[in-house]
């Protein structure tokens, strides 16, 4: 890279193989930012790596991490945040649902202030196109009552698709260990500390080769838990780690227990 990232760009992934071609293809024809793409793996085995690892021979700005945090997508954008080296972080599925040409404009609304710029199916001008039903209703459920209800900023809090101020989410924290309830994490902590949310709207498309890991039944709590802690009242930076400790505590304490 000849310039320093304005954007990096997290990528989680998980056995995608070729198909993560046209993935990356689609993404670096897109953004036009000085980016890093930090493709994002749970284990040297997976046969994302040799994939990304050729590709990157032609594209220096792509580079493929493995995740030493622990296995989940949860975990793997933990890991891309923290080895991110741009002011903004955007996170985009390896799938290919996402719109890729949306990241520039996501992460200039970040660039004017905002904490988070979310890209929303359920804004006016935004779709949903495919999926699975009982997943699509909840989140746009959970979406649109936030909006409605929390005054979150965004109809869409449960999409990954998001770009975030590095710096913001580095001061939070993020707690989360297991699915992909980073994105309501976040905007929930940003309600929290009042930080600006903005929405963009997007056009996600289910993807067309593969299996979602997606596990609603698995997650939900996870959600639900971000749900409820998006309405509450106003906390600082200091005291939004103190109950992130707490909560680590409690979690090591019960890990603890099952394992004794």
């Amino acid at each position: 890279m000849t310039e320093h990232p304005r954007v990096s760009v997290v990528v989680p992934a998980y056995n995608e193989g070729e198909q993560l071609i046209s993935v990356l293809d689609r993404l670096f024809e897109s953004v036009r930012l000085p980016c890093e793409v930090l493709v994002v793996v749970d284990s040297p085995d997976d046969t994302t790596i040799t994939v990304a690892e050729h590709y990157a021979r032609k594209e220096p700005r792509l580079k493929c991490l493995v995740n030493t945090y622990g296995r989940g997508p949860a975990n793997a954008i933990r890991f891309g945040i923290d080895a991110a080296a741009a002011p903004v972080t955007v996170v985009t599925m390896a799938d290919g649902c996402d719109d890729a040409r949306q990241i520039d404009e996501l992460a200039r609304l970040v660039e004017r202030g905002v904490a988070v710029a979310a890209a929303s199916r359920y804004m006016p001008g935004g779709q949903q196109v495919g999926g699975p039903l009982l997943k699509g209703t909840l989140s746009r459920l959970a979406g649109r009552s936030l909006h409605m209800l929390a005054h979150v900023g965004t109809r869409d809090a449960t999409n990954s698709f998001k770009a975030y101020s590095t710096e913001f989410v580095r001061d939070v924290g993020i707690d989360s260990r297991d699915g992909f309830e980073i994105g309501i994490e976040l905007t929930a902590k940003a309600k929290r500390l009042r930080r600006p949310v903005a929405e963009i709207p997007t056009i996600w498309l289910d993807r067309q080769a593969g299996v979602s890991n997606f596990k609603v039944a698995q997650w939900v709590p996870s959600y639900l838990r971000w749900y409820r802690f998006a309405f509450g009242p106003r906390l600082t930076a200091g005291q939004l780690r103190e109950r992130g400790a707490g909560s680590g505590r409690q979690r090591r304490h019960g890990e603890g227990t099952a394992a004794s």
